[in-house]
């Protein structure tokens, strides 16, 4: 596979007769994509029905002409004003009844169907005027689902949607109110027009409505997603691409993703350490200037599931940004690690984000490779450092892993709908044990909910799964390696009821949980071989094997054969420990790695990368500080 980088540029912000000096240093850099357009509907249709595509002709073919490939977005997050004065109530609302304004991006509604016409009209005029283009290259639908809060929406047009998916899903009433237990509080409902939005209730909703609304609104970003994607597929061959985010669940991505030929994500490792991540002091203090050392490669992982091995960066940090509580400055050598980190997980592009800071508007303090005046910021020689080290490198991909980690949207909706703790959170959940099979230096791939097959991994991991799909349940039992289930896995029926058997109900597995507890942060519960369980502990009836126990006597991990059941979760000590053990009976070798440091394997290299902000001695090698070292397979 080879490995490309590019990065995203706006023509509409700058002078025409500035596009070919920025085409020929784009090239000259060694870039090969160029992504264009997703914020620019205003430009192609400055009064409803009128269309100006000569600029973006000649855009286009600027950039060609220097041999660049153009990503071209849908304009459709950003859609003009005079839209406003056309559908009026196309605005999202939020959970407090408020309408979000004009003035900044990502100002819809997905259930509008008014405004669904006009983005599907923009979208084929814009498919059936550069389908065929030799220069347009890809295409990317919207930008960045889910910012902002905008997926859940509590307007008129959702509640008349929602209303209309239950009757496609329940067909009846009475259905409705089996399905939900709405006997409960005296719920139920005559009509699906009776039934409203779950918000502003006096205390909390149902949760089970709470759950269909939440799979509604996840249905609503699939559709709006394939309304765009059917249309170009009907003028272009190229392929397409969604630039999802960093720990962002609001919608099944695996959903969207099965109507796309590329994921792609958009990567700012200072920020989300900043504003996206459950660390304390001292680690955001040590990797202030570096980010998280597991949470991009989490994504790369995650993102390649989704695009079913076919995924980019659409967006890398190349140095502040605009948007986090603090911004720091990159550590030099870190938008050369980023990029490499990627190439090691998989990525086929990295396109940073973006080619010159923009002098005006809402994100003047977004760095990128250029300066406003035109000079090079830190970021370009390190892109050209990355093209070099491309040009002698082969071509590969990511190597087959031997650890396949389970990832599910519905359940960080299940757990946000129904937390119990307060800091029961199920992205943290399995971040925290992505971080322990990363400490141990292994390779992961992550699966999706409905995976049908494991028997490609010795190991394999279901943390926090609400329901347990009929094909993993079936996998699991076929499985003839190690697997860990749990903590509160399999403890909702899909209407989000409690099944009876209780949960886990694991086949061939006797464990029963009868009580579960949230614990606040300050109240451990000691294992008997060291570490503790944290948030969460559940106190489970079993004949079976005892792996892990609790000072107080109840069993922490269970056992039958291959098949285990985690209750409860346990902190870096005691999780070490764990999957060590599991590591050692499915027959994989571990190597403890310093703080800060992260193996991946691709299928012809092994690549190290140091996180730390000072080198590392590692295999008798020195890794400098935000330092990538590889050797040959």
């Amino acid at each position: 596979m080879k490995r490309t980088l590019g990065v995203c540029y706006y023509p509409e912000h700058w002078p025409e007769a500035q596009w070919e000096e920025d085409a020929a240093r784009m090239a000259a850099l060694g870039l090969t994509w160029v992504r264009i357009g997703e914020f620019a509907w205003a430009r192609m249709e400055p009064v409803p029905g009128r269309y100006d595509w000569d600029w973006l002709d000649r855009a286009i073919e600027t950039l060609g002409r220097h041999g660049l490939k153009v990503v071209l977005g849908t304009p459709t997050a950003t859609p003009p004003r005079w839209m406003l004065d056309r559908h009026p109530d196309m605005l999202a609302v939020d959970a407090q009844g408020r309408p979000r304004g004009f003035g900044s991006r990502r100002h819809y509604d997905f259930s509008h169907r008014g405004y669904r016409g006009d983005c599907a009209r923009i979208v084929q005029a814009m498919a059936e005027r550069y389908g065929r283009n030799p220069h347009v290259a890809a295409w990317q639908t919207d930008n960045e689902y889910a910012c902002h809060d905008t997926v859940l929406s509590y307007s008129p047009a959702a509640l008349a949607a929602f209303r209309d998916w239950c009757a496609q899903r329940y067909q009846s009433t009475d259905a409705l109110n089996r399905a939900w237990g709405n006997v409960f509080w005296s719920m139920d409902y005559d009509r699906f027009d009776d039934i409203g939005l779950p918000n502003l209730t006096v205390t909390e909703a149902n949760p089970a409505h709470v759950m269909a609304f939440r799979r509604f609104a996840s249905d609503e970003v699939v559709s709006f997603n394939r309304l765009q994607t059917e249309i170009i597929r009907r003028f272009s061959d190229a392929p397409i691409a969604h630039n999802y985010m960093g720990r962002i669940t609001d919608f099944d991505h695996f959903d969207v993703g099965a109507d796309l030929d590329i994921a792609s994500w958009d990567s700012y490792p200072l920020g989300f350490l900043s504003d996206r991540l459950e660390a304390s002091p001292e680690h955001k203090r040590r990797f202030l200037r570096q980010g998280d050392p597991d949470l991009q490669a989490f994504h790369h992982d995650l993102y390649r599931a989704v695009g079913r091995g076919r995924w980019w960066i659409m967006e890398q940090q190349p140095g502040p940004v605009n948007w986090a509580p603090y911004n720091p400055d990159p550590l030099p050598g870190m938008a050369r690690l980023w990029a490499w980190e990627a190439f090691a997980h998989g990525a086929e592009a990295v396109c940073y984000f973006r080619w010159r800071q923009a002098p005006f508007a809402q994100e003047q303090m977004h760095a990128g490779l250029l300066r406003p005046d035109s000079v090079p910021a830190p970021a370009h020689d390190e892109a050209m450092t990355v093209v070099q080290e491309l040009a002698g490198l082969p071509d590969q991909g990511t190597a087959k892993a031997d650890v396949g980690l389970v990832f599910d949207y519905a359940s960080a909706w299940a757990w946000q709908t129904q937390p119990q703790g307060r800091d029961f959170d199920y992205f943290r959940l399995v971040f925290h044990i992505y971080k322990g099979l990363r400490r141990l230096g292994l390779n992961v791939d992550i699966l999706p909910p409905d995976t049908a097959d494991l028997s490609a991994y010795p190991l394999v991991l279901a943390p926090g799964v609400a329901t347990l799909s009929e094909p993993l349940l079936a996998a699991l039992a076929a499985h003839r390696g190690q697997s860990i289930i749990g903590p509160r896995s399999n403890a909702k029926t899909v209407e989000f009821a409690t099944p009876v058997p209780l949960p886990p109900n694991l086949p061939g597995l006797d464990a029963t949980v009868m009580r579960v507890e949230s614990l606040p942060p300050d109240v451990p519960v000691p294992l008997v071989g060291g570490g503790n369980l944290l948030h969460w502990r559940e106190k489970v009836e079993t004949s079976g094997d005892v792996l892990e126990r609790a000072e107080d006597g109840f069993a922490a991990l269970i056992g039958a054969g291959g098949l285990h059941y985690l209750a409860g979760w346990p902190d870096e000590t005691a999780l070490d420990r764990i999957l060590t053990a599991a590591c050692g009976r499915a027959g994989l070798q571990v190597e403890m790695l310093p703080e800060g440091l992260r193996r991946r394997d691709s299928d012809t290299h092994r690549f190290w990368f140091n996180y730390n902000p000072v080198a590392v001695e590692w295999a008798g090698v020195t890794i400098p500080a935000a330092g990538v070292h590889w050797v040959a397979l």
